[in-house]
């Protein structure tokens, strides 16, 4: 992505803070420092065994007895708490918090929990109907946090975002920032031919699912009190 959003400049209404957006910052960093602690082989063991495999999820497979800790449909949610790197986990969180405090504001502490835990099952959903026999394990937050950008963007269209653009700091709308992102998200799932194409693996589908129901799920969760648009 040409723009690597730094900040943006939207005011909070309805909340004095992002509590529940600093929790799941937490929570991933928690979760990925124990990670970091497994030796190699157990690193490996607990992406299987808390990641979210289509093909298990779908009955086509079966994880051994000492790895499958936990129903397959519960890995679409502690999947989303698992990440593959240091650079996968600081991308996601910065973009977390960047855009989560502002959707945190329209929807409230409670629905926003439940509507970020809904996206990030969806998007992991539409990557699992996207590849249905991968036996690949997906792990990391982007397909809730692709949710955030939607609702975000629904919200939001023109709050200013400063970006950095190759090497120069620029303000951008986010219908800009976050409208090329998901353009870019659909141009790859598309190129990618369901993790099988140049992409790398990467769950381009998870991230669109995600949008999508983020974009979808703001105006129907947000309460009545706010304006319908802003």
């Amino acid at each position: 992505m040409v723009f690597l959003p730094l900040a943006d400049h939207n005011r909070l209404r309805t909340i004095s803070f992002q509590y529940v957006t600093v929790a799941l910052i937490a929570a991933c960093i928690v979760v990925f420092l124990w990670q970091e602690s497994l030796t190699d082989e157990g690193a490996v063991r607990a992406i299987y065994a808390f990641g979210m495999i289509p093909s298990v999820l779908f009955g086509q497979d079966q994880l051994p007895p000492s790895v499958a800790v936990v129903p397959a449909p519960a890995t679409l949610v502690t999947s989303m708490f698992l990440h593959g790197g240091w650079l996968h986990l600081g991308g996601n969180m910065l973009y977390l918090w960047i855009f989560g405090d502002n959707v945190e504001d329209e929807l409230g502490h409670g629905r926003y929990l439940l509507f970020y835990l809904l996206c990030g099952v969806i998007a992991a959903l539409a990557q699992a109907i996207a590849a249905p026999g991968s036996d690949a394990p997906t792990v990391g937050a982007s397909g809730a946090i692709a949710g955030v950008l939607g609702g975000y963007l629904v919200r939001h269209p023109f709050a200013r975002v400063t970006v950095l653009a190759f090497v120069v700091l620029v303000e951008l709308p986010a219908l800009i920032v976050i409208g090329g992102w998901i353009v870019l998200q659909f141009m790859n799932g598309v190129l990618d031919q369901g993790g099988e194409g140049p992409g790398g693996g990467v769950a381009w589908w998870a991230h669109i699912g995600g949008f999508a129901a983020g974009a979808l799920l703001i105006n129907i969760m947000r309460p009545r009190r706010l304006a319908p648009w802003s």
